[in-house]
Order: C-alpha cells, then structure tokens, then sequence
C-alpha cells in the first residue's frame, strides 16, 4: 500500500525571510528618528563596534548605550564633567563652523580646535589696516558682529576666552608707532577685547595676550605664510588652560 505523501510545508527557515523583513523595516524606522547631534562619539563607537561585532556572530561583550547599573554609582562616563564640558564644545564647533562659513572659504577666519579649546582665527590683514592696531571696522563689521553674538551664545555662557595677538617676524617701523612686534600684537588683542565689549560682552570672561612672532603657523620665509603669522586668535579655553 502506498505511503500517504505529507502536504508541503515549505523550508524550515522561510520564517527567517519574514524576521529579516521585520528588523530591516524597524532599522528603517530608528534611522528616521535619529538626530545626529544627540549623540556623542563613544555612543558612535559603541554602535558601529556592536553592528560588527553582530555580523560576525560574535557577542558584543557589555557594549550598550544604557545607563546600567554603575549609573546607580555615578561612574557612567558620558555624566563626568569634563565629558559634558566637551560634548558643549563640540556643539560650539560645529556653531562656529556656520557661523563663520562664508569667512572660512575666503580665509578671513578659521575655525580650529586644539589643546587651548576651540579656535576663532581672525586674519590680521583683512581685519587691520596695514602695521595697525586699528581694526577696519567698515570691511569687518558684520564678521565681528557675528563673533559677538556667537561668544554670546547660550552654549558659551560661563566660558572664559582668551584673544591672542600673532605678528610676523618682520621689524616694525622704527619711526611708527609700536616698539616692537610684542607691543603690536598686544595692541590688536585689545583692540578686538575693546570692540567685543562695545557689544555688550562681559569684560571679565576675557583674557588678552600678544605672541609677537613667536608662535608661526607658517613659514616667515614668503609673504604668504607671514600674511597667515599676522592673525589674531580667539579661543574658547579648555577648563585645563584658564
């Protein structure tokens, strides 16, 4: 007697095309909530090193974007101070960075970060007439108006800054006003201080300093490189520099 054939149930794992559809679309969905500038780089780090450490088969081994239970303790890395302190910071880049884009693609300004805090560079011959101390306020105006506002901004507030005179390494006229380059680029830090409190900014968040030539980003040697040694630096300090 012929054996009754079973009636065909399909592959034991065609259910797997059904969850894979299922985890594609809720990927889909967490990808449209996401905000980038809700997240920090260790969070970064820890999701790409668990996608593929979840590729591979391999347990990712404690990699989590929860609190967990050390959060009872106070030692969740993302709550230290000085995690927050720079997660503001970042903010205030990438701030700066729009703020000052048209300026940035001329090489009026320069928007760097380094071990000072982050950087405001002011390029010294768009901003003061030749061998001067006095700004150009006609040609710069609107630049410095933004910087104001931008010092000023809520991220900021509380923060202390430092305005850096740079100069060449070039004499200054004997028979001009300044005794040497340290004098300039004294004078041009404060001549900036001077116009960003004339905004309405507290004079007690600022610190003032001149360099003179002593600290070149370029080679005094052509006149492009001495023209990037004449600048003036803003810079919001790291706690560690005040």
């Amino acid at each position: 007697m012929a054996r009754k054939k079973k009636p065909d149930t399909g592959s034991p794992g065609d259910w797997l095309t059904t969850y894979a559809d299922m985890i594609t679309l809720m990927l889909c969905f967490f990808v449209i909530l996401f905000n980038p500038d809700d997240i920090t780089q260790q969070q970064l780090e820890a999701i790409s090193t668990s996608m593929r450490m979840g590729g591979l088969g391999l347990a990712p081994g404690g990699l989590t974007l929860s609190a967990g239970r050390s959060a009872e303790l106070g030692n969740v890395v993302m709550n230290f101070p000085s995690m927050e302190r720079g997660n503001v910071l970042g903010q205030a880049v990438r701030r700066a960075i729009s703020v000052f884009s048209p300026e940035m693609r001329s090489n009026k300004v320069k928007v760097t970060q380094d071990d000072r805090g982050l950087v405001v560079t002011l390029a010294g011959d768009a901003f003061f007439y030749s061998a001067s101390a006095t700004i150009n306020v006609e040609a710069t105006r609107d630049i410095l108006l933004r910087l104001g506002t931008f010092l000023d901004s809520p991220e900021l507030r509380g923060r202390k800054f430092r305005i850096e005179g740079h100069s060449d390494s070039y004499d200054v006229d004997p028979n001009g006003p300044w005794e040497d380059n340290w004098h300039l680029s004294v004078e041009r830090s404060r001549a900036v201080l001077k116009y960003l409190t004339s905004l309405g900014l507290n004079e007690n968040s600022f610190q003032i300093a001149g360099f003179s030539s002593t600290v070149p980003v370029s080679s005094n040697d052509t006149e492009e490189g001495r023209a990037e040694n004449r600048r003036v630096d803003i810079i919001i300090l790291d706690p560690g520099h005040l």
